[in-house]
């Protein structure tokens, strides 16, 4: 039997699965596949690498998929006409949006378009206050005619977002009844479907962003799902979630802003499964593709989420919010495809621009004519040009001497030069990555281990982690397919989120026992719906605090169980701590929770995984070739290329080296020293020069 994962990234597609022996129950035989994404049909690319990788999709009875389908369609803008239904006197606070700006000094700044147009924005009469008491009656009078409009204008979806909807949707319940009554075949996506949390033009936006892409994504899964149903497969197919779970098709298509980061939340999940069997517990993650290298820091073997996400946020835009929970990363566009190009005052950047697979770096040789990270390790012989792509495509260095020759000439740079610049800019990109999930947030790095992947994990990783101090970095077997790994090592996760105002004191102690209660039985409810056993169910509770007076809050842990005095008394504590950890001071001061946060789990059949075989061979023996590789600043050096295929536990040995595999290069400098686990992951200590 076979397990199955698909993961859609911006330039390439990867795919693992595992042959499952049904009288272990352990995973074997570890396959994996690349093939260039396929923008224009994405489904295409998923089963170019099932054909790739030859599996046998009709013994499978799991298939994971992570896709960018959702947030491409939002930074594309190539969602569907949506209209919004609001109550009166909010039709313009998505436009209103927040006053704080990320350039304060930049006099031209405009705020970032609305995904709805103003025509296109329409009132109910109606009001909910924040305790959920309805204050004024909804009137539905004219929503006949909204709709009427709306149909003028070719509208494919509709967003309803009420004020306080989170404390009581019984008005928005309302709405959406009388428009399927009306309109039946209209897509509709009401706010209390998705976030029952406060904040109106969070909220809002939210909504209107996954009624924006319900027609899009729910389209793209038919299509996918079609394809498999063709294949034989018998399973239940499943999507990877934001959140770091997954979920089924099904369940995904209603509120499909759910996988808006589908793809790199699955390397995170993978890196925390991979800690939990090597006994690392303090990680930092590093996804280096293509087009963007992504990092998240992992605490105790917990992943930490995020429901204060932004999109498309940078130095000149405010971005867009999206109030879902969101595995935290950072996310920067600088892969193997980013653009080195100098700018009018003759300073070397790269990216965030990317050749993306088509026509991709230089040296692919498809026509590309700007120069690339990958190029760049290319022409300093980190990257192998005769087993280029493991072989299946040969370097066009040609191409790549010829078009570095503007950037040699504006820089008054050699070819050499200009290549280590590249690789030193896009380095110190990653580090600025890296410092915004550590350092930034009160972590010191040197108390993390740095797991890398992805096709350019390995190439970077040690560089990083050198500049950074942290002691050491591990490279997962495949970790050019990791994200697709750690799919398969996934739980199916729903997150539940109320916003709900509690002083912190005795009184409280009835109210928090009877708001989670409420909440895991809604939870456990959902899952029955889809036959999923309650044994297979469990919870974890987290609480937002703040202190008195204040807007923003923290998140923290806290225990699942009947609460009592102490309980109390042990969550003030401990967001205490948590306080002064992110805001280096503490207040005597009354605290309240304002927000109740589930985590619903619903465990999957996992295999065990196998160790790597000891065969008795030498290291010596893994050792492919000799070549010069330029180091940068610690110079050109005679260097080792190891097979990372041939590698077994316990092999170790010192750089400067270089490990191969067909779809990933890991550089190991001079003084670092190497040695495979027992599944053969490559663990760097990271060695003072001294």
């Amino acid at each position: 039997m076979l397990r199955i994962a698909s993961d859609v990234g911006g330039t390439f597609t990867d795919l693992a699965y595992f042959e499952i022996d049904e009288k272990s129950g352990k995973a074997q035989n570890i396959k994996t596949a690349k093939s260039d994404t396929t923008p224009s049909s994405y489904e295409v690319g998923v089963f170019n690498t099932i054909d790739k990788s030859q599996a046998n999709i009709s013994k499978s009875s799991f298939f994971a998929h992570g896709t960018t389908v959702v947030i491409n369609s939002i930074t594309e803008r190539k969602g569907v006409v949506t209209g919004l239904i609001t109550t009166r006197g909010f039709r313009d606070s998505i436009e209103i949006a927040r006053g704080d700006r990320p350039d304060f000094f930049n006099m031209r700044y405009k705020k970032p378009k609305p995904f709805v147009p103003r025509y296109l924005r329409a009132e109910v009469p109606g009001r909910i206050d924040f305790l959920g008491k309805e204050i004024n009656k909804l009137d539905l009078s004219n929503l006949n005619s909204i709709l009427d409009n709306f149909k003028k204008y070719k509208v494919q979806s509709i967003a309803v977002c009420l004020i306080h909807a989170y404390a009581n949707s019984e008005h928005e319940e309302k709405v959406i009844n009388h428009i399927k009554n009306y309109w039946p075949e209209i897509d509709i996506v009401a706010s209390h479907q998705i976030t029952r949390e406060w904040r109106e033009y969070e909220r809002t936006n939210t909504t209107i962003l996954c009624s924006y892409v319900k027609p899009i994504a729910r389209n793209y899964l038919d299509k996918l799902s079609k394809k498999l149903i063709e294949s034989n497969f018998k399973g239940n197919p499943y999507v990877m979630q934001s959140n770091g779970g997954i979920d089924t098709f099904e369940s995904t298509k209603n509120i499909p802003l759910t996988m808006i980061e589908s793809g790199p939340t699955s390397g995170v999940l993978g890196a925390a499964e991979l800690g939990k069997l090597i006994n690392e517990k303090n990680i930092i993650s590093l996804d280096v593709g293509g087009t963007t290298a992504k990092c998240s820091l992992i605490e105790n073997g917990n992943v930490k989420i995020n429901t204060n996400y932004w999109i498309e946020k940078n130095r000149l835009s405010a971005g867009y919010p999206v109030m879902l929970p969101v595995v935290d990363i950072v996310e920067i566009g600088n892969g193997g495809g980013s653009i080195a190009w100098v700018d009018d005052y003759n300073k070397l950047h790269v990216g965030p621009q990317s050749a993306g697979a088509d026509p991709g770096p230089v040296s692919y040789g498809k026509g590309g004519s700007s120069i690339t990270t990958t190029d760049a390790n290319l022409i300093t012989n980190r990257i192998n040009k005769n087993f280029f792509c493991g072989g299946e495509v040969e370097a066009d260095m040609n191409s790549v001497n010829k078009h570095i020759e503007p950037l040699t000439k504006k820089l008054n740079f050699t070819k050499d030069e200009a290549a280590r610049g590249i690789i030193r800019i896009a380095n110190n990109n990653m580090i600025n990555a890296l410092k915004l999930v550590s350092v930034n947030k009160g972590y010191d790095p040197r108390d993390f281990t740095l797991i890398a992947f992805g096709g350019g994990g390995g190439m970077h990783a040690t560089s990083l982690a050198k500049e950074l101090n942290i002691p050491k970095v591990i490279i997962p077997v495949n970790s050019s397919v990791f994200s697709a790994w750690g799919m398969l090592m996934s739980d199916l996760r729903r997150d539940y989120i109320l916003t709900k105002l509690t002083t912190m004191n005795e009184e409280s102690i009835n109210v928090l026992n009877q708001t989670f209660s409420k909440m895991e039985q809604e939870a456990t409810d959902s899952f029955k719906k889809e036959n999923i056993s309650k044994d297979l169910i469990s919870f974890q509770r987290y609480g937002s605090f703040r202190y008195l007076g204040q807007d923003h809050s923290v998140e923290i842990p806290i225990k699942s169980s009947n609460y009592d005095k102490s309980s109390i008394d042990e969550i003030i504590t401990d967001f205490h701590d948590q306080y002064e950890k992110e805001f280096t001071y503490r207040l005597n001061s009354q605290v309240d929770m304002i927000q109740f946060h589930l985590v619903a789990f619903a465990k999957i059949h996992k295999p065990d995984l196998q160790e790597r075989a000891i065969t008795g061979i030498s290291v010596e023996e893994t050792i492919k070739e000799k070549r010069k590789v330029d180091f940068d600043q610690m110079g050109i050096h005679e260097s080792n290329i190891y097979d990372f295929n041939l590698l077994e536990p316990n092999m170790e040995f010192m750089g400067p080296a270089i490990v191969e595999d067909p779809s990933t290069t890991v550089v190991i400098f001079p003084k670092q020293k190497c040695k495979a686990d027992k599944y053969a992951n490559l663990h760097i200590d990271i060695l003072s020069e001294d």
